[in-house]
């Protein structure tokens, strides 16, 4: 474990996730207890997509914006929404200079698959449809998120290159939550690591699935047979996480396909350190984040 994170295991909550509601309300004080980002260079805008339901949007706009971003937050689909996520969507217009769009997806157990993926993609029609209002052009659109986000992020990647659907340029998936069936080397062995072990993972896929396998890569995708004709990506990995080993296969497999990857294993991490800000090693993460959705937005 890099030293300068495992000062902080003591002070981050019990990996469990046995009551959705108090968790929540957790994860709430956890992740607005960091620094506030500065947003002085870049105009901040809520909005409400209109879909089936409508959907809540954080707009952060950097001036000049190059391409944007349709961003999911983390929190294994029951926790989240667009005020845990405003520290990191915050830092990543800011690190990369496009304009992200955070998604207020609905949350398992009361709304389990397909709801989530539903909002992101009617999210993503809605950027390409208005992509001149955001100051782009429907070519630049790219997608990503944390952990569940992530996961929803490769999901509807999947989801649009076989409904024809907008065109993505690029995936941008940090530590994501891929596979439910919990069968790697990684997620069978890291039952005591901190903020996410194997139980907290099991129970995030049961709450997202209703208590049953996932019925569609739309759901888990690693249960995907074709990854071809999917955009460039870039996956990041934490070594102490149950995610890990499913992240670094489907990097593999994606490459195996023709698809652009880059892959970056961060050593000494475990799954979500990259909040704990003062650690010089989250500080490079983050930076690689936005340098990485730079450059693939990039004219």
């Amino acid at each position: 474990m890099d030293p300068e994170l495992e000062a902080f295991i003591a002070l981050f909550p019990p990996a469990k996730l046995d009551d959705p509601i108090t968790e929540r309300v957790n994860f709430a004080k956890l992740a607005t207890s960091v620094p506030k980002p500065d947003t002085s260079a870049m105009t901040v805008e809520d909005r409400t997509v209109p879909g089936d339901p409508d959907v809540a949007i954080r707009v952060y706009r950097p001036h000049e914006a190059q391409g944007a971003i349709i961003w999911m937050h983390g929190g294994g689909w029951v926790m989240g929404d667009l005020e845990t996520e405003h520290p990191w969507a915050a830092r990543l217009a800011e690190g990369s200079g496009t304009v992200v769009i955070s998604v207020d997806y609905r949350l398992a157990p009361e709304n389990p698959f397909p709801a989530a993926l539903d909002d992101v993609y009617t999210v993503l029609n809605w950027a390409a449809e208005n992509a001149a209002e955001l100051g782009v052009t429907p070519d630049r659109i790219a997608i990503g998120g944390h952990s569940a986000g992530g996961g929803l992020a490769a999901a509807t990647a999947l989801r649009a290159r076989d409904e024809q659907g907008p065109s993505i340029r690029f995936q941008l998936l940090n530590q994501p939550g891929l596979d439910d069936r919990q069968e790697t080397w990684s997620a069978r062995s890291f039952t005591d690591t901190p903020w996410m072990n194997r139980d907290k993972v099991s129970a995030t896929w049961r709450h997202y699935l209703a208590g049953q396998p996932a019925s569609s890569p739309y759901a888990a995708p690693a249960r995907a047979t074709d990854l071809s004709g999917l955009p460039p990506a870039y996956v990041a990995t934490a070594e102490f996480c149950p995610n890990r080993d499913e992240d670094i296969d489907y990097a593999v497999r994606l490459l195996r396909s023709g698809v652009p990857v880059e892959l970056h294993q961060w050593s000494g991490t475990f799954h979500g350190s990259q909040a704990i800000l003062t650690a010089d090693v989250s500080r490079r993460q983050l930076t690689e984040l936005g340098v990485a959705l730079r450059r693939a937005l990039a004219e």
